[in-house]
């Protein structure tokens, strides 16, 4: 079952790696800017999973398979760049989707396999499935989906709460990893088709209209124009 959980790993590696390139050819970047993407994306969050529970070295370090693999998915991507440029803008969420159910799922394996409690491993999971696709949307100047209303990470949450909630119970391997890959994928492509989003707690100030703007008749554009200039000009004075 341990060459089921690495081929889990590497497929996660190369569709994380892959919605890094559409990102970057989404921002323009060369192909520079397109293997880091690809490579911060795949392993950002399990280097930084490996750094917190003390594995060293790393796990890429040990196994340099999975920097071919970056570098094939890249390679591959450039060769098809007109395909990949044509996919649509939707495909991107759904491709991230499917790397954070994976490695959601590897890295609350790898923090049980090191012998770390339920909840650690609930949250090596979550950190494995977003902390990358964080890294590469500041890279790329983007708000970082994980921040965004949508549901995320409470999905890569759930899915690594069922993956240990079922390894405790000793349910088989296979069966903890596909319930926990269609909770973690279910609850993320649901949010993206009905834009499901946990309720916003925030106080929002809407600034009080001067009593020009708030006398001033509706007019063309020129005037309104005009009028802004007026008020900004009253506001200097004071």
């Amino acid at each position: 079952m341990s060459g089921v959980v690495y081929w889990l790993d590497m497929a996660g590696v190369i569709v994380f790696a892959l919605s890094g390139v559409m990102l970057a050819c989404r921002s323009r970047m060369d192909p520079i800017g397109m293997l880091v993407l690809a490579a911060v994306t795949s392993i950002g969050g399990g280097t930084l999973r490996d750094l917190v529970l003390g594995v060293k070295p790393v796990f890429w370090v040990t196994d340099p398979t999975y920097l071919w693999v970056i570098l094939a998915t890249v390679g591959v991507s450039l060769m098809g760049f007109h395909y990949i440029h044509r996919l649509s803008r939707g495909f991107l969420p759904i491709a991230d989707a499917f790397g954070l159910a994976l490695f959601t799922v590897i890295g609350a394996h790898k923090a049980l396999l090191l012998g770390t409690s339920g909840m650690v491993a609930v949250l090596m999971g979550m950190m494995t499935g977003v902390a990358g696709g964080m890294i590469r949307d500041v890279l790329a100047q983007r708000v970082p989906m994980v921040l965004r209303e949508e549901i995320y990470a409470t999905a890569a949450m759930a899915g690594g709460i069922v993956y240990v909630a079922l390894h405790a119970l000793e349910a088989p391997l296979t069966l903890a990893i596909a319930v926990s890959l269609s909770v973690t994928l279910g609850l993320r492509l649901a949010a993206i088709h009905w834009h499901l989003a946990l309720p916003v707690f925030a106080w929002v100030t809407v600034p009080a209209k001067t009593h020009d703007e708030a006398a001033a008749p509706l007019s063309t554009p020129q005037k309104a124009k005009e009028r802004v200039r007026m008020i900004r000009r009253e506001r200097k004075k004071h």
